[in-house]
């Protein structure tokens, strides 16, 4: 019965870890979206916003990642 309910525990703190990931994938939506208006509204801008969103999905992804790595640990680690 006591392991059933750690077992439990894993995967609840597994799940709410991966909100985090979730927050990453708005926030990816939302650099993308900007980006796109600011070089349909400034097209000679274009390699600046460019460099600047890839940046950006990288360090969100990088979030998600983190998430993830986290999740795994709780399942098969501990």
């Amino acid at each position: 019965m006591e392991g059933e309910l750690i077992q439990a525990a894993k995967f609840i703190g597994a799940g709410l870890s991966m909100i985090g990931a979730l927050g990453a994938g708005i926030g990816i939506g939302l650099l993308v979206q900007g980006a796109l208006n600011g070089m349909a509204r400034n097209p000679d801008a274009y390699g600046n916003i460019l460099t600047t969103m890839i940046l950006g999905i990288a360090f969100a992804e990088a979030i998600a990642i983190y998430c993830l790595v986290v999740s795994f640990m709780m399942l098969f680690v501990l």
